[in-house]
């Protein structure tokens, strides 16, 4: 008989970030007060849920929107190299506003394929590493729930493979601390959803 067990993709809270770069992988990027308030509102959403296993990004961000998930499911966070953010070309780089510095030609060459992207990590490698994590949480929750705290590229690249959607995109379902949840059948996606529980914050 098949067990039922359902995967809950979280991204983390929002990032203290006044200078307004795109940090990517960067350490030394935290939740900013209103990112630890969104991350207590999202661990309420656990409470009494059979989660029995939590793993976050090594990223500090994901580490500090897993500490209350944790407090609250009583789990230890597994930290999971393969829910890391995604990789970019243009970490560091102010990339949004009249500063940008994407208009700069130099950056230019990195823009050839939106379809891959020739920026950064390609898409297919940002699923099949998550696809893989999944998979990982699934079997160590094997018949109740696990949580997965990553990153909003890695956690839409799942959202868009279980819709069978293509994986390059130009808009994006995945708001700070949203909960993306995957109900198995045994191995196989049944169903998914998508809660957001700090919208109010």
């Amino acid at each position: 008989m098949s067990e039922r067990t359902v995967v809950h993709l979280v991204r983390h809270g929002e990032v203290y970030n006044p200078q307004k770069l795109l940090y990517g992988r960067m350490p030394g990027y935290h939740l900013s007060s209103r990112g630890r308030s969104m991350a207590a509102a999202t661990a309420k959403f656990f409470e009494g849920r059979e989660v029995t296993y939590l793993a976050a990004s090594p990223l500090e961000r994901a580490q500090e929107t897993a500490a209350p998930i944790s407090q609250v499911t009583g789990c230890e966070v597994d930290t999971v190299d393969g829910i890391l953010e995604a990789g970019n070309t243009f970490e560091g780089l102010r990339t949004k506003g009249w500063r940008t510095q994407l208009a700069n030609p130099i950056r230019w060459r990195h823009m050839t394929n939106p379809l891959e992207p020739s920026w950064g990590e390609p898409y297919a490698e940002i699923l099949e590493r998550m696809l893989a994590a999944v998979e990982g949480a699934r079997q160590k929750a094997l018949g109740h729930e696990a949580v997965l705290v990553s990153h909003q590229l890695p956690i839409v690249m799942v959202q868009r493979y279980v819709q069978g959607k293509p994986l390059a995109h130009a808009s994006r379902r995945c708001d700070l601390a949203s909960v993306t949840s995957l109900v198995f059948d045994g191995d196989v996606v049944i169903d998914w959803s998508y809660e957001t529980p700090a919208a109010h914050i």
